[in-house]
């Protein structure tokens, strides 16, 4: 049997860590696991300017302090995929990953987020990589004094269209709507931005190319007419997926495919919690996933607590 951990947290976006150093703080034993680099979609986002103190922070400067602190505060960070989440007759819970190790732990705090939806069109997969990209501060560099093209019309889209307007010559958002659904305070930024063309009531229908991308064919929901603009990159935001398969079998979704949970975070399965953008909740931001992480961590006590007596 591994050894037993009080608490395993899967994910080290905010909601991860923050649930880390608050459990670590209660002195629970905890491991965090991270699949690939701590903070999650965090960590990708160019500015922050809704973080409470911050008037703009870097996503992965903040990253880094939470990540630090948790070390600090004791939280042990595992560098596994987590493949599957079981519970035990004896209600402790196995941790399996994608290496074949196992782990052991009493409570579990599911934070592993989302990853971007696709745009499920021709040219889209055959690209990635080659001028098809979902992360604008990953990739916007490579496109300086280039045109690119922004799927998608909420904040994430938006935001990552203000950042490419550092590097490309110009920025063409694509959006299905006549109006956006990001915040008016960035809608105002993008709009007055000289960089960035607009085509509205517009889905994409299929990216092309040679070797990189060339063109992407455009369809009017309206009209149904076709047009192509020549691009040198598509950017992707059409929203984003949760990743919940590995707790499938445990607890219930909503129909957004979201992890239902009670006010203190607390799943279908007792012992099993959930925190961050994987939860069924209305807002999704920095802000709201850390509260969900200091919450789960707080309940995971209690309910350890509640066990010994």
């Amino acid at each position: 049997m591994p050894e037993l951990y009080d608490v395993a947290v899967i994910g080290s976006g905010p909601a991860g860590m923050t649930a880390g150093i608050y459990a670590s703080r209660a002195l629970l034993k905890t491991m965090i696991f991270e699949k690939n680099a701590y903070g999650g979609l965090m960590a990708l986002t160019d500015k922050l300017e809704n973080w409470p103190g911050e008037k703009s922070i870097a996503g992965f400067d903040l990253a880094e302090k939470m990540h630090s602190q948790a070390l600090d505060i004791g939280c042990e960070f595992v560098s596994e995929e987590v493949q599957k989440v079981e519970k035990r007759e004896n209600g402790s819970f196995a941790i399996k990953t994608a290496s074949g190790k196992d782990f052991s732990a009493k409570t579990v705090i599911y934070a592993a987020g989302s990853v971007p939806r696709k745009a499920e069109i021709p040219g889209e997969k055959e690209f990635t990589g080659n001028g098809v990209s979902y992360c604008a501060v990953c990739d916007g560099a490579f496109y300086r004094g280039l045109k690119v093209a922004v799927l998608g019309g909420g904040d994430s889209a938006l935001k990552e269209a203000l950042y490419l307007t550092k590097f490309a010559e110009k920025v063409t958002i694509i959006h299905r709507r006549e109006e956006f659904r990001a915040e008016k305070i960035t809608q105002n930024e993008v709009r007055s931005n000289p960089k960035i063309d607009f085509v509205l009531n517009s889905v994409a229908e299929k990216i092309e190319g040679k070797d990189f991308v060339e063109k992407i064919v455009v369809k009017n929901v309206k009209t149904g007419g076709l047009s192509e603009i020549a691009v040198d990159g598509v950017f992707i935001f059409l929203g984003y997926i949760p990743e919940t398969k590995p707790v499938a079998d445990l607890v219930k979704l909503a129909e957004s495919g979201h992890v239902l949970t009670d006010s203190e975070c607390r799943t279908s399965t007792e012992g099993l919690f959930a925190a961050g953008d994987i939860r069924e909740k209305l807002v999704r931001q920095v802000s709201t996933a850390v509260g969900d992480g200091a919450i789960a961590a707080v309940a995971a006590e209690h309910f350890i607590t509640s066990q010994k007596h």
